[in-house]
């Protein structure tokens, strides 16, 4: 290779080292201002409940949130808030056949809160979503939230213990 050419393969390379270096450092820029989904916010304030309760963290999993996604797309389809499903399956039912075999499992369900903090609010107000919230047996959590064409949105939250 002659000098010409080993100027030019250098500057190549290099123009490429800098270049993955620019696009790297503006991807992680951009992930750290990308705000967190809704569905990663009421995991996390929830956990925060369930720290202010001695609860450990709940942790993301995939199959609950599965679960929750179809129920709640459901009943905004429908726009029922319900633990009934369309053909009659309960929320045990709808985690198993999401694949997630469980110990234990539950699921609370809301319409019409516009914003995360709404939601686990309104949930911590009720006894029966609180206890769900705040039992300490369960180690996973699902969450979904749906707006149907109303601009009405619809939340469902599995939670799971295997």
């Amino acid at each position: 290779m002659n000098i010409i050419a080993r100027r030019i393969a250098t500057a190549a390379i290099a123009t490429g080292i800098a270049v993955t270096a620019f696009l790297s450092a503006n991807a992680a820029a951009n992930a750290a201002t990308t705000p967190p989904s809704f569905e990663a916010q009421v995991l996390t304030l929830t956990n925060k409940e369930r720290a202010t309760a001695g609860c450990p963290a709940l942790a993301a999993n995939a199959q609950l949130n599965a679960s929750a996604k179809a129920h709640n797309d459901e009943m905004a389809k429908t726009g029922k808030m319900t633990h009934t499903g369309l053909d009659g399956s309960t929320p045990s039912q709808r985690i198993d056949n999401a694949g997630y075999y469980w110990k234990m499992a539950g699921e609370n369900v809301a319409v019409g809160q516009k914003t995360p903090e709404q939601v686990v609010k309104d949930w911590m107000k009720s006894p029966a979503h609180r206890a769900n919230m705040l039992n300490c047996g369960f180690k996973d959590l699902g969450v979904a939230y749906t707006v149907d064409a109303k601009k009405k949105a619809y939340w469902t939250q599995n939670f799971g213990t295997r």
